[in-house]
């Protein structure tokens, strides 16, 4: 604790001492954050400590090492992240599944919590292990320890994972996989990097000699390529103990081989590709500026640097968006940004989704907005409005820099060890930013912007999409042409609209608080207002700037029959879409510039319910959004015809996606074609959408707010935030309306029903099994088939992974519901090869059979309880999960206590109670098989 205080003190006094210089000198080198020790051994091996408090006794460890795919040789395609999966299979302290195993047994979830990952230039391994037993620390650093330099690479462990990692790679597979192969050596300039993507080759990954990963492994895992990161609850002497005990024996090869980085060429002439694949789901366009190499900055000067171009980007994204709200807009969705697109080169490109109109109004569009901004630059009201989002966003940082979390920590570290990111910490660039942002000139901005985004340069402009016979694709001629006419043409300034400077003018009057009750054990307190409407606040001190609002009433779109189904589908969807008063949603984000609010109002199947967030010091802000969003709904025709237009095309192409027609196959199958049955939208459902019949739905169940519960969980003042709720929520209408559901009688179907679909060019396919029935809910029956599902889970990963080899993931996910009716539903999910699918689904059904005839395993079941009451821990520190909660309280008619007692209870399960909740939900007389398998080839 000592250490922790010094720690903050330092930054503190380190924050105080740069906003007290009158002058930053731009060409010195940011400094390091005083709360890491960094740290070098003898061997090169790099290191990062730190001590944090969130989330609570838990250490966020991670082994980084500087190789990935590039390093390939040949024969080794594949073998780096190979190389990543057998280091879960056997090392020197660790036999074949006893890591996983022991890490699970101690709160370790293998996938959400254990993982590791594979890019170009790095593999990064990650291992959170919970503080509760100094024993876990100790093992969690011999862990690391093997992953560096004790890999065992057994002849068997190889052939057992090999089809581990060609599931892998198969069920990468598909239209953007395709499509990213031509695209990728386009992109990366016929570098290396376009002939090393880190999935690898199937035929080496199925035929590679075993001494080929070896010798990768001997070649590139050495010290000094690589970092130790830990951060979390751990003193640092102890941790910098145990990283020299553990990792200072390491060497490095005699004669180590040079880690060297590919070259990235830049363009030497303007092309045009062109790409399409049957299976795509939509057509888009991307304009790829040449690429530079540029390493991170490291002094203030490039600090500054990024600011300005994080200004200009914003202003250029927020024009963009602003062409899409026309009623036949160019595209759907766009956007600009200048990204990494590998270790040490850069590239600005603007990209979007097509509309029905094509590649070229797109092209031209983007154009002329880039070619507008450079010919009359930005204005001073976007400039200052990029500004307000750019200190309110580092002041949100700053105010939760006692509750970061670990995992942000050890991502900062990971970029400085890989990319030399800085890491000067939020109190020195919360102050700097504060210092540099209201000195940056728009005269700066918008020369920075004409070096950056440079006309008539030679560029890529690249059209990706679906091959239709009836679309009129584009050739590389056009879109070159396209692209060379869009930058000649006169344009116009862009023209700034004049708006409010605030939402409101004044705050309704006449609300009012007519009782209070308090829940001393939950910490909660519910007010009744004067209309009827209920709301519940649970201050907390989890996060310092969040707060987080939820309110619901029974009705929905179930109220709504056959002939309204789309209308009251969307009608949420397209008024939100509209905005509110006379603020369309483009003019809502400028008014808010500088604010931190969201809400959004939704009609779902049984419920309206209302969601939003803000700061701490905008939750005024946010009310006036959900008065407003209630009281004065928005209509514009232009924008209805944006949504409906944009929503056919999305779903027009979707149905060339083999995983769609899946889907609309199983949602007729399961529910006997019903209408009323939810399922993927289709292009002819926004045929049947009308606007004044979704304002009429949207009034009729938003107009009155009686029977709303709201719940309000975060950081705020309970005696300061109760006049805000009665001034917006008290005095919201309150007439009479029907708060009640209706049960619309859609059921699924009944017996064992087995259906192929056939689709889709790859050789992949899916198991789908779903297991639904009628059942009494309750909490208890909740955890109980909860447990089921994750032991089961367990059993998926053990047998049909790493035993059979027949799966890369998959699982089991259930529960039961309460509304409209009493009932369960349970899936399995399952992506496989089609050759394989027999046996997944044995194997599968065998596993269900084992825990329904002899109950869990011991050891699995305490597995699952460990991970909950580690889960739990970090959980109940969460203001989403406490939201979460009290909506299931109105909701469910859920014990409100329930959440204080969750782990006991999850603890007080016994193997007997899930070997019947297995019996009981898992019935083979009635479920559900879909199988996605591919299209038979012509002749077959």
């Amino acid at each position: 604790m000592k250490t922790s205080l010094r720690l903050i003190s330092a930054a503190v006094l380190f924050s105080c001492s740069l906003l007290a210089q009158a002058d930053i000198k731009l060409g010195d080198k940011l400094p390091v954050s005083p709360a890491v020790k960094v740290g070098k051994l003898p061997n090169g091996l790099t290191y990062y400590i730190q001590k944090n408090a969130r989330p609570e006794k838990r250490l966020e460890l991670r082994l980084v090492v500087k190789a990935g795919s590039i390093l390939e040789d040949e024969d080794q395609r594949g073998l780096a992240h190979f190389t990543e999966h057998m280091a879960f299979n056997g090392s020197t302290n660790f036999k074949k599944n006893e890591l996983i195993s022991y890490l699970q047994s101690i709160g370790v979830r293998f996938g959400a919590d254990l993982n590791a990952y594979t890019s170009f230039d790095e593999t990064v391994y990650m291992l959170p292990i919970p503080t509760d037993k100094k024993e876990n620390v100790e093992t969690g650093f011999q862990v690391l320890e093997d992953w560096a330099h004790g890999v065992a690479f057994k002849d068997e462990a190889i052939e057992s994972e090999r089809g581990v990692v060609l599931e892998e790679e198969r069920q990468g597979k598909g239209a953007m996989d395709r499509i990213n192969k031509v695209l990728y050596p386009k992109l990366l300039n016929g570098s290396r990097y376009a002939n090393r993507l880190p999935i690898g080759k199937a035929e080496v990954l199925r035929t590679f000699k075993p001494e080929a990963i070896r010798r990768f492994y001997r070649d590139w895992y050495r010290p000094d390529l690589m970092a130790v990161i830990a951060v979390g609850d751990i003193e640092p002497a102890e941790a910098e103990k145990l990283i020299q005990a553990h990792f200072g024996r390491l060497k490095n090869p005699a004669k180590p081989r040079a880690r060297q980085y590919a070259k990235v060429p830049t363009y030497s002439k303007p092309e045009g590709v062109v790409i399409t694949d049957p299976e795509a789901g939509g057509n888009a366009v991307m304009i790829r500026y040449p690429i530079f190499a540029k390493g991170e900055g490291q002094t203030y000067g490039d600090y500054r640097a990024k600011l300005v171009e994080g200004l200009y980007t914003g202003m250029l994204n927020q024009r963009i968006a602003e062409l899409t709200q026309q009623a036949n807009p160019p595209f759907l969705f766009g956007g600009a940004a200048t990204d990494q697109v590998v270790s040490g080169y850069h590239a600005f490109s603007t990209r979007a989704v097509l509309g029905k109109d094509g590649a070229v109004p797109a092209i031209t569009a983007l154009l002329q907005e880039e070619q507008r901004a450079r010919q009359f630059g930005f204005s001073a009201e976007e400039l200052e409005r990029g500004k307000k989002r750019i200190l309110r966003g580092i002041e949100r940082q700053y105010l939760e820099r006692e509750k970061s979390e670990s995992g942000a920590f050890v991502s900062e570290y990971t970029r400085n060890f890989l990319t030399q990111e800085t890491m000067s910490g939020i109190e020195h660039e919360y102050s700097i930013t504060n210092e540099l942002v209201p000195k940056i000139s728009l005269e700066e901005v918008n020369a920075a912007y004409r070096k950056a985004v440079p006309a008539q340069k030679n560029k890529l402009v690249v059209y990706t999409g679906v091959s239709k016979a009836q679309t009129a694709l584009p050739t590389s001629a056009e879109l070159l042409a396209a692209a060379a006419a869009a930058e000649k043409q006169t344009l116009t300034a862009h023209e700034e609209k004049q708006l409010a400077s605030q939402l409101m003018d004044a705050a309704p009057q006449g609300g009012s608080i007519v009782s209070e009750s308090v829940n001393a054990k939950l910490g909660t307190t519910e007010l009744v207002l004067g209309n009827g409407v209920k709301v519940v606040l649970k201050p907390s001190d989890f996060k310092n700037d969040q707060v987080q609002l939820g309110g619901s009433r029974f009705g929905g779109q179930s109220l709504y029959g056959v002939a309204d189904v789309q209308n009251a589908r969307y009608a949420s969807s397209i008024v939100g879409q509209m905005g509110v008063k006379n603020l369309s949603p483009l003019d809502l984000s400028k008014v808010l510039a500088g604010k931190t609010a969201r809400v959004s109002l939704n009609i779902g199947e049984l419920s309206e319910f209302v969601s939003g967030g803000s700061g701490s010091a905008d939750i005024e802000t946010m009310l006036q959004l959900v008065y407003l969003g209630m009281t004065q709904p928005r209509r514009d025709e232009a924008l209805f015809q944006a949504f409906i237009g944009r929503q056919k095309e999305i779903a027009g192409n979707s149905q060339a996606v083999p995983e769609v027609s899946f889907m609309n196959a199983f949602v007729k199958t399961m529910f006997n074609d019903n209408p009323l049955a939810p399922g993927l939208p289709k292009p002819e459902d926004f045929d049947k959408v009308q606007l004044d019949r979704v304002l009429e739905i949207y009034r009729e169940r938003f107009s009155s707010a009686r029977g709303f519960t709201f719940n309000l969980v975060g950081s705020f003042d309970v005696e300061k935030v109760k006049p805000l709720l009665a001034s917006y929520l008290g005095t919201l209408p309150a007439g009479e309306i029907v708060s009640e559901f209706k049960d619309r009688g859609v059921r699924p179907v009944r017996g064992v029903v087995k259906r192929e679909v056939l689709k889709g060019k790859e050789q992949k396919s899916l198991v789908m099994l779903t297991f639904t029935g009628d059942a009494e809910y309750s909490a208890e029956a909740q955890l109980r088939l909860q447990a089921l599902m994750e032991v089961l889970n367990i059993k998926v990963n053990e047998v049909l992974r790493e035993q059979k080899g027949l799966i890369y993931s998959g699982g089991f996910h259930g529960a039961l519901h309460k509304q409209p009716y009493g009932a369960y539903s349970v899936t399995l999910n399952l992506p496989c090869g089609p050759e394989n699918v027999d046996k997944v689904v044995a194997a599968a059904l065998e596993e269900i059979r084992k825990v329904q005839e002899n109950g869990p395993e011991a050891a699995d079941l305490a597995k699952v309880k460990e991970g909950w009451s580690k889960g739990d821990l970090r959980a109940m520190r969460e203001n989403g999960h406490w939201l979460s909660h009290l909506q299931a309280v109105q909701q469910d008619g859920r014990d409100p206590d329930a959440i204080l007692t969750r782990v006991a209870r999850g603890n007080a399960i016994t193997a007997q109670e899930v070997q019947a909740t297995a019996k009981r939900y898992l019935d083979l007389e009635n479920y559900v098989q879909m199988v996605l398998k591919p299209e038979p080839k012509a002749g077959e």
